[in-house]
């Protein structure tokens, strides 16, 4: 018994070891936290404390590789899921520029201390350069902790990464081929060739191949599957074209990063899975690869690390300096910049042991000369640590400080009444999923913003089999909104009539947005309209929006909005498009409007305070609803703003909705928004008074900065 519990070392018990690494996961940050080291700091050193140059309790075999080299490709497709594309494309031009800050001078500064200092050739200087300027997005789990990811300082951090590890690995493979005489005009061309067809392949053909799985599959786990498998073809075909799997595994992510919105559940699980599991293990492994004994057993080591932490960290700063005098930044943004783009891993890894593996000669003693030797190696190992604890320190100072800074009176004072409270009122199982997610992609980030599910049943229906079934189809719902981490409440209630218990359920609970649902397969009928503008509209004179979910909502490219003239006159207009607004943020897809010139000037003035991407076309005749119909495309969605009769937006075309619905867009996603009128509540009547009421040649300045205020309060 004694034998069996006394284990040699380093363990090989795969059971023991596995349930070492969880603990570690589990306490190492917990107890790092106590000195305010950061977790992934903390995980380094746990790494270095029981790896083969410590205690030797674990040794790095291709096990802790196979882990970790999974966590890294995570974080690097999670990096690029998380993006903003559409500030992504608002801040390219300065990801660029920042790309080419980040990547000259650590070249310029680690190619002649390289050649100066430390007394290296022209290639090893110049691939010693190269490591400086590649780094890795180690700390991003931190601004992600702190809701910052939307951040401009990120977006333009990130957009850099991609230009500068990709050179910088270009670099490593061009150097390799010089000193192996592989250089030649058949590099290059084999190159650019199979650059070329890989991101062809994951920019145009993943995107295609997930959307069809989403409309063919609806299994959860299965969806999960099929990504993470793309992820990694993606890492392997970036190998293929000589690039590293960073690269494709970055790629995939921007790639798919329109069919998993950051609302979704998929989204979740994927975060959910990397950040317990993988992404330490990458961070123990890394930390396995420190060598304390160098400090004392090599001074030449000493002092290659001693100088390579230097220019790395002063050009990364630099690099960082640079970006915020040229776009105008805050300090905070500066040291966030520096902090996410200073620490070295991946990449840098990489470069150093595919050089200190190419041998360029033998001594006369026969030993290999390598193209990087053992101090450089120990080196970069000594400088991966030292970045490694500098950045989760700026990271971490600088996120507190943006964070709080981003934090607006309002949500300081938390006032319980103006909470955004959505109502999904759920009928059939077949779009419950759907309707759910329309109502997390639409509904406000703030913590006190909630979602309610309800479930009308007739008082003549009042059976046992009849509360359990509306039971199961609650608790789909709220299982649907858990795995998207949103909290879902539910309420079951008797009514003689559905539309009267659902305006009961509006006033005490005093809901702000409605959601009602159409099947799938159904078409919607003329009388659809009058019948529930005198059941439903009429008594509930909240925001109103009728769903009809053809395919999943992560598969819509585009929305296409209609909307009527004098909709900017209408009391409800600033919440339906604060909805609208964030169905582009939240899903980042492109909304295209079709409205008056009118509201197009409105629209552009709020998309220059809350960018989204969006594109405007004149339409004013509501007759000629064949112009949409000829633009529509398949996995188009189509909105209509409604109105309810006597307001002024209201006109009688609208009546034909239904069968301009019927006839040409039985194919795609729609959704009929009817605006809030009379009031939402009491609760919002500070609001209400705000909202200007214009004419028609009144300027939008302001009732542009109302909605701003409005974004930053249902934010």
């Amino acid at each position: 018994m004694l034998e069996q519990l006394s284990q040699p070392l380093p363990l090989e018990n795969p059971i023991l070891i596995f349930s070492l690494i969880l603990f570690i996961i589990l306490l190492a940050p917990i107890i790092f936290h106590m000195f305010k080291i950061p977790d992934l700091v903390g995980l380094i050193i746990a790494g270095a404390i029981i790896g083969p140059n410590g205690l030797d309790i674990l040794e790095r075999d291709s096990s802790i590789v196979l882990f970790g080299t999974v966590g890294l490709l995570y974080l690097m497709f999670v990096a690029g899921l998380e993006i903003n594309m559409s500030d992504f494309k608002k801040n390219g031009k300065k990801g660029l520029l920042f790309g080419f800050f980040t990547f000259s001078i650590p070249m310029t500064l680690g190619g002649l201390s390289g050649y100066y200092i430390l007394g290296f050739s022209i290639p090893t200087s110049i691939l010693l350069a190269s490591m400086y300027a590649s780094h890795t997005l180690i700390t991003y789990p931190i601004i992600s902790k702190y809701g910052i990811t939307k951040n401009r300082a990120v977006t333009v951090t990130i957009s850099g990464t991609v230009i500068t590890d990709i050179l910088a690995l270009l670099v490593l493979a061009v150097i390799v081929g010089m000193e192996t005489g592989e250089l030649s005009n058949f590099f290059w061309i084999k190159l650019t060739i199979s650059t070329i067809v890989f991101g062809t392949i994951v920019i145009y053909g993943f995107p295609y191949l997930v959307r069809w799985f989403f409309k063919k599959i609806d299994d959860s786990v299965s969806k999960y599957i099929f990504v993470v498998a793309l992820v990694f073809l993606a890492a392997f075909l970036s190998e293929l074209a000589g690039l590293e799997g960073i690269v494709g595994a970055f790629l995939a992510g921007l790639s798919l990063n329109r069919l998993i919105p950051n609302t979704s559940a998929l989204l979740n699980r994927i975060e959910f899975v990397g950040n317990t599991l993988f992404i330490p293990f990458f961070l123990i492994g890394v930390g396995m690869l420190i060598d304390y004994r160098v400090f004392i057993s090599d001074w030449t080591t000493i002092y290659v690390a001693v100088t390579m932490t230097i220019i790395a960290t002063v050009s990364k700063y630099s690099a960082a300096w640079l970006a915020q005098q040229s776009f105008r930044f805050s300090k905070d943004e500066r040291l966030l910049i520096f902090g996410l783009s200073n620490s070295q891993a991946a990449a840098t890894l990489a470069a150093v042991l595919v050089g200190y593996q190419v041998i360029i000669g033998i001594t006369p003693e026969g030993e290999p000369v390598r193209l990087l030797s053992d101090s450089i190696l120990n080196g970069t190992i000594i400088m991966i640590l030292f970045t490694c604890i500098i950045a989760p320190f700026a990271t971490q100072k600088a996120s507190q400080n943006i964070a709080v800074s981003e934090i607006t009176e309002e949500e300081l004072v938390n006032n319980e009444d103006i909470r955004d409270r959505v109502l999904v009122a759920i009928h059939n199982p077949e779009n419950i999923e759907e309707m759910i997610n329309l109502a997390v992609t639409v509904k406000s980030k703030k913590a006190n913003a909630s979602i309610t599910a309800l479930n009308v049943i007739p008082s003549e229906n009042h059976d046992a089999g009849t509360e359990k079934k509306s039971k199961t189809l609650l608790e789909k719902a709220a299982k649907v909104a858990s795995g998207s981490d949103n909290r879902l409440d539910t309420i079951m209630r008797y009514d003689e009539d559905p539309a009267n218990g659902i305006k009961n359920a509006v006033k005490e609970h005093k809901i702000t947005n409605v959601i009602l649902g159409i099947r799938k397969h159904s078409d919607i009928i003329p009388s659809f309209l009058g019948t529930l503008t005198d059941k439903v509209l009429s008594k509930c004179a909240t925001t109103t929006m009728i769903y009809r979910p053809y395919q999943p909502l992560s598969t819509v490219k585009r929305y296409m909005v209609v909307i009527p003239p004098d909709a900017e006159k209408e009391i409800g207009f600033p919440y339906w498009l604060i909805r609208l607004w964030n169905i582009g943020k939240n899903t980042g897809s492109k909304i295209l409007f079709y409205a008056n010139s009118t509201m197009i000037s409105i629209l552009k003035e709020v998309q220059n305070k809350q960018y989204i991407d969006a594109d405007y076309i004149e339409f004013g005749e509501w007759e000629d609803f064949l112009i949409i119909s000829r633009d529509i495309k398949d996995n188009d969605a189509l909105i209509i703003i409604m109105s309810r009769r006597t307001y002024p937006s209201y006109t009688r075309n609208m009546n034909q909705v239904p069968s301009y619905l019927s006839k040409y867009f039985n194919k795609n996603n729609y959704i009929l928004i009817f605006p809030v009128q009379l009031g939402i509540g009491e609760q919002d009547s500070d609001v209400l008074k705000s909202i200007p009421h214009t004419d028609a040649n009144d300027g939008f300045e302001e009732l542009a900065n109302v909605m701003a205020g409005l974004f930053r309060r249902l934010k």
